[in-house]
């Protein structure tokens, strides 16, 4: 039997020896909008239950666990966040640090209130993606204007997004289905069960978004956030070329065959390069970085060139731990699928290989959310939320 560490290579890889759980609740006949009110004060809920409760329907949270416990049950039913800074459990920026983890903040405007009046921490509340802020004492008038705006703007940016997203996805749709073609032969042939290039795009445009809140190291626009992912969904490509004798075998691996694996990194990355009419397009470029270099690791103890640390491009490293993720929690034709938390303790205590430390951060940051987001990932969830975010962002800096 092999040992735990060469197990666990091994099934990283195969040849070294994947809004969320909200759902929909809204009753089809009301056309009363609701707010979430979140405040560890029943005094101030009750205030602003008086403001707005004969206009709106009106849900309350004690502390912010409870809100997001509330925004995972009810969902698509809530129209606002009425949002209080300090609270037990967990505070407004915590929520609000959640929420963007769960994609809540593009359907869900959050107004923060608060008794603060410093600017450095209205400016972080924006920064965090409130739509705007209200101190107390409350004025009923400013309150009710305010969430009578936010909620207009909202609602009007919400038509012309999914305006521009119905047109861009027609027009790009043909791209995106090509890519996932290709990269569902390479799954047919290994076995897969066809979620796996699914599950590696959804970690990995979970592990960007959160590499950029952690650190300033790297800094990715809205396109290149789409374009990593759809980047992973080529990067075991190069399995076309490797038997299949090989490449389905249940059993250990000789040392020739496990060469022979090997080379699927190197002929991916010669199959995108070779295509001359688009070889020097962003996305190829990526694609074809993320299909060589997506097993080294940042000790220089992976293949096929030994890269050490930065050396190896971030797309790729990002890939690569999604990747080892999935290929641990699923189940291949020659093992049963680890638990959540067993995949995790193996990959923490480095029994796949060394990554990036801050990369392991973001997943441990993660590790309440990929099984849930895992579950209710698809393709055209994905495909539109990537277009959503690329024109809502465009929107918003215009």
């Amino acid at each position: 039997m092999e040992s735990v560490e060469k197990e666990a290579d091994r099934e990283v890889n195969r040849e070294d020896n994947q809004n969320t759980g909200r759902k929909d609740n809204r009753d089809a006949g009301s056309d009363r909008k609701k707010i979430l009110i979140t405040d560890d004060s029943e005094l101030n809920r009750t205030i602003l239950i008086n403001i707005l409760g004969d206009d709106y329907d009106v849900v309350e949270a004690t502390n912010g666990e409870e809100a997001i416990a509330i925004l995972k049950d009810q969902g698509d039913t809530i129209d606002l966040l009425l949002l209080d800074y300090v609270m037990p459990k967990m505070d407004g920026f915590q929520v609000l640090n959640e929420m963007s983890r769960f994609r809540w903040k593009v359907d869900i405007p959050v107004i923060i209130i608060s008794a603060e009046n410093d600017q450095s921490f209205i400016v972080k509340a924006y920064e965090l993606g409130a739509s705007d802020y209200i101190t107390r004492p409350f004025n009923s008038i400013l309150v009710r204007h305010r969430v009578e705006s936010i909620m207009r703007l909202h609602l009007n940016e919400k038509k012309m997004v999914d305006l521009a997203v119905s047109q861009i996805t027609e027009k790009h749709q043909n791209n995106s289905m090509m890519v996932h073609i290709l990269s569902g032969i390479v799954e047919f042939r290994n076995g897969e069960s066809g979620r796996h290039i699914l599950n590696v795009q959804t970690i990995t445009e979970m592990l960007v978004r959160e590499f950029m809140r952690i650190s300033d190291q790297y800094r990715f626009s809205e396109e290149e956030i789409v374009m990593i992912p759809t980047a992973a969904a080529l990067h075991d490509i190069g399995k076309i070329s490797i038997p299949s004798s090989i490449l389905n075998k249940p059993g250990a691996l000789t040392h020739a065959e496990f060469t022979v694996m090997k080379a699927h990194t190197t002929e991916g990355y010669t199959m995108l390069r070779s295509i001359k009419t688009y070889r020097d397009k962003p996305l190829i470029q990526m694609a074809s970085g993320v299909c060589r270099w997506h097993h080294e690791r940042f000790n220089g103890k992976g293949y096929p060139d030994g890269l050490v640390g930065d050396d190896i491009p971030i797309a790729a490293q990002i890939v690569s731990l999604a990747d080892v993720y999935d290929a641990l929690s699923s189940e291949r034709c020659y093992k049963k699928a680890y638990s959540h938390e067993l995949t995790m303790r193996m990959i923490l205590k480095g029994e796949c290989g060394v990554f990036n430390p801050l990369l392991i951060e973001c997943l441990k940051n993660l590790a309440n959310v990929i099984p849930e987001r895992l579950r209710d990932a698809s393709p055209e969830r994905a495909y539109k939320e990537d277009i959503q975010r690329i024109i809502e962002n465009t929107l918003r800096s215009e």
